[in-house]
């Protein structure tokens, strides 16, 4: 019988060991340092108005995946759920993405979808051939108007630096679209756990070779003896003891506030000025619109630098951190019986859906390496060198 470690209880470590569970004769540890499982997406029930908050920011399941979809479905049941943003500037509130109805509000125009792509092409600045920072992509897309009023402010408290420093690549993937469909998401499928997030890692966590221990601190050469194989989804840069330096991150924390009725009328309303110190309110109620509830809690979320003890949230993958994280895979790959898989073991962004698929074939990638007496992978995802 084989024995595993994986650290982080979060959605790699809780899939990849429940999928080993059911494919191996095994036991599994499961190791976090929180006193809760579910990482950042856990949830819970707030004890004074009854309503399930993301305790960590809100997170709304979505992919173009039916197989992924699918296996959430068979966890848990998931609710269809549209997320439709809102966002406050130069006290006007206007629909996110990007739409018809923002373009034309913000214009004082009666656009046609054909009149406002030549509008759009008309103010966005086309001599910008390959968009070299965020900044440069933005302007391209849609002009400096829109890009001060929507990108500018917000961008600069989220990533905590000038626009122009970002790599474009981090607004390419946000549309713009010239109907009025202000459905956040472009992906088929989007919902949201009935019973909240943690209900998941639960079943998740069940099998009975699985245990999970909270509240425990990995320590490398110490914690892994006596284990078949390692699983880390932690911080990679944590795993060697910063030798080579600290990879960059942002990191948000949240100021709650509770009231009785409706806060502000939708789920998410960014505040795009610069003078407004957070980047966004969440109103916990509008997540879970099938329950009703007299009173609401709303988050306002801010952005700072990830110090000591703050949870890493987004990975900035500036040049200086793109060389560190080679250094830090490049000592990963020499070693045994060790695997990295999930956002924070190979510093990326990663949406909920590509880090369950990615645990999903790390399993399965596993266990055939076994079956074959070759060496398991100890990334499955490629990382360019500079």
């Amino acid at each position: 019988m084989k024995r595993f470690l994986v650290i982080g209880a979060g959605f790699s470590g809780s899939v990849l060991a429940n999928e080993l569970s059911k494919s191996m004769d095994c036991t599994i540890d499961i190791m976090d340092e929180r006193d809760h499982i579910g990482g950042n997406c856990y949830t819970e029930r707030d004890q004074d108005t009854g309503i399930t908050i993301h305790k960590y920011g809100p997170h709304i399941f979505n992919t173009d995946s039916e197989d992924i979809w699918n296996y959430m479905n068979n966890i848990t049941e998931m609710v269809p759920f549209i997320n439709r943003v809102k966002c406050t500037y130069d006290g006007n509130v206007y629909s996110l993405p990007i739409n018809l109805h923002t373009i034309n509000q913000f214009f004082s125009h009666t656009l046609s979808p054909d009149e406002a792509v030549n509008f759009i092409d008309s103010i966005s600045d086309s001599t910008i051939k390959n968009p070299k920072n965020f900044e440069e992509q933005a302007i391209k897309m849609v002009g400096v108007k829109l890009y001060k009023a929507f990108f500018y402010g917000y961008t600069k408290k989220q990533w905590g630096c000038e626009p122009r420093d970002l790599p474009a690549s981090i607004i390419r993937r946000l549309p713009v679209r010239f109907n009025y469909d202000d459905n956040y998401y472009n992906n088929k499928y989007q919902g949201i756990p009935r019973n909240g997030y943690t209900e998941i890692f639960q079943k998740l966590h069940s099998p009975k070779n699985i245990k999970v221990h909270l509240s425990s601190k990995f320590i490398n050469g110490e914690s892994s003896t006596n284990y078949d194989h390692v699983f880390f989804t932690g911080p990679i840069d944590q795993f060697f003891d910063y030798k080579y330096g600290k990879l960059s991150y942002r990191t948000v924390y949240f100021k709650s506030k509770t009231t009785d009725g409706d806060y502000q009328g939708c789920a998410v309303m960014n505040y795009s000025d610069e003078s407004v110190p957070y980047t966004r309110i969440h109103e916990h109620k509008h997540f879970t619109p099938w329950e009703s509830h007299s009173k609401s809690i709303y988050f306002m979320e801010y952005s700072k630098k990830t110090g000591p003890g703050d949870i890493p949230y987004y990975p900035k993958r500036l040049l200086p951190d793109k060389k560190l994280l080679y250094k830090y895979r490049k000592e990963a790959e020499t070693l045994e019986k060790i695997s990295f898989l999930g956002r924070l073991a190979t510093y990326r962004y990663m949406d909920m859906q590509y880090v369950i698929a990615e645990a999903i074939d790390l399993s399965k990638i596993f266990i055939e390496s076994i079956k074959q007496g070759k060496k398991p992978p100890v990334f499955i995802n490629k990382e360019s060198a500079l």
